[in-house]
């Protein structure tokens, strides 16, 4: 097989450089054309914010993966890339890096399952520009299923692995139910918006948004169909919140031990829980010894996070095994492509015998004995055909002895002249393809 690709990612690359070569939607559509003029037959580009891979089938036998990478530059010119920012593939290395980056064990953050959609989505660009083919649709359905089965049949995608969203889950378990509270996040920045998509996504009750600069707290509220809290009243308005996750830039505490204690005053000795996700801190961790607060800051979330990653790692081996096993179903059926031909011609060439032989005794008997001998012959040739086309049928789709299979067909073409056989019957094609049809001039 000869897929080739190459990966700008977060083993071989500064963030700086993933996100100056990183191609939109658009931009995926504008680069196929050109990998299509001059590199590829089909191919796929895939690219995310921590990766950059493009794979496909080469027009030329002797392709070199530093084409594809110069194209690349040639598309974002003014980017400085060095040949070792790229990882490159080939053959079966390709497709089990495919299969790994669909599964996540290859992801920046591991079990990331986005990356499956992002694959799927490249594929389907590709498909629309008439940019793909059989192979390559079956190498993409199955890295599509390594997926799917990485996440039903292992717990690589469970447990969280970004502070925001294992704030998130620890509310989750004090509070049983989330759609009866009010939460508040402090801080519009990346880490705040994430924490907020998290709790709206768990179907917390209602979300306020306070930051200092107004702007971007209006825009989050939006996107989370919130509502802001003037950050000049923030610290009178925190009674009215069961969950409050700050994550500012501030250099000393916004929220002070006083603040929380007047806060449970009005709260009425319901509980409050208080997710300090910023560094340095936002909220006086003297809070703790408060009665009715639950608190955690940067340290205690880092540890389950830690503890999560590391359940992660413990499920690659069960990962690589989903991967290893649809490689071998998927070079079972890419092997059958070689071996059909080489079946079809080894049947036609003992049917054209049967059928000479055949003839040369047609007028030498009666109708009755010639059909005898017609269905006996061609029980007999199928008879005889059966053991090696079922071996070599075995052997392809087995994909575990490619040597055998090769030996095999070499032998079983050289032992029948069917190579002679193929050609000849290429040219009678073509010769029937360039026949006039009768009765035109």
């Amino acid at each position: 097989m000869n897929l080739v690709g190459i990966s700008i990612n977060h083993k071989t690359s500064p963030l700086s450089l993933r996100e100056a070569v990183h191609l939109n939607r658009e931009e995926i559509a504008e680069f196929i054309p050109c990998l299509k003029k001059d590199l590829f037959s089909e191919g796929v580009v895939i690219s995310t914010c921590n990766r950059t891979e493009i794979f496909g089938f080469p027009y030329s036998p002797f392709f070199d993966p530093d084409e594809l990478s110069a194209k690349l530059a040639e598309f974002k010119p003014g980017i400085k890339i060095e040949p070792a920012h790229f990882s490159r593939y080939a053959s079966c290395g390709a497709v089990k890096h495919l299969f790994s980056v669909a599964s996540g064990i290859d992801s920046l953050i591991i079990g990331d399952s986005q990356i499956l959609g992002q694959v799927k989505e490249a594929f389907d660009i590709s498909e629309d520009l008439n940019f793909t083919g059989t192979i390559l649709r079956r190498i993409f359905d199955t890295a599509v299923r390594v997926g799917k089965r990485s996440i039903k049949e292992t717990t690589i995608g469970e447990g969280a692995v970004t502070v925001s969203y294992a704030a998130v889950q620890v509310v989750e378990k004090i509070f049983a139910n989330l759609e009866k509270k009010n939460a508040l996040v402090v801080g519009a920045g990346e880490t705040g918006e994430l924490s907020a998509v998290h709790l709206k996504d768990k179907g917390i009750g209602k979300i306020s948004i306070a930051n200092r600069t107004l702007e971007r707290a209006e825009k989050l509220a939006q996107k989370i169909a919130g509502d802001i809290v003037p950050f000049n009243s923030l610290k009178e308005q925190l009674g009215n919140f069961d969950v409050i996750i700050s994550a500012t830039s501030a250099d000393n505490f916004i929220i002070s031990y006083e603040d929380v204690k007047n806060a449970l005053k009005k709260r009425r000795g319901a509980p409050v829980v208080l997710m300090d996700i910023a560094v340095p801190r936002d909220i006086d961790p003297k809070v703790r010894d408060l009665d009715n607060v639950f608190y955690h800051d940067m340290d205690s979330l880092r540890i389950i996070v830690d503890q999560n990653l590391q359940k992660r790692k413990d499920q690659i081996p069960s990962v690589e095994k989903i991967i290893m096993e649809e490689m071998v179903g998927f070079f079972g059926w890419y092997n059958t492509l070689d071996v059909i031909p080489t079946i079809k011609t080894m049947r036609s060439f003992f049917e054209d015998i049967r059928l000479d032989e055949l003839e040369k005794i047609k007028n030498k008997v009666n109708e009755e004995d010639y059909l005898k001998i017609e269905d006996m012959t061609r029980r007999m040739i199928g008879r005889l055909l059966h053991n090696p086309t079922i071996r070599l049928r075995e052997l392809a789709e087995s994909g575990s002895n490619i040597n055998d299979l090769t030996t095999n067909t070499i032998i079983l073409k050289e032992l029948f002249n069917l190579d002679h056989s193929i050609s000849q019957e290429e040219k009678n094609n073509d010769e029937t393809k360039n026949e006039e049809p009768l009765g035109k001039e």
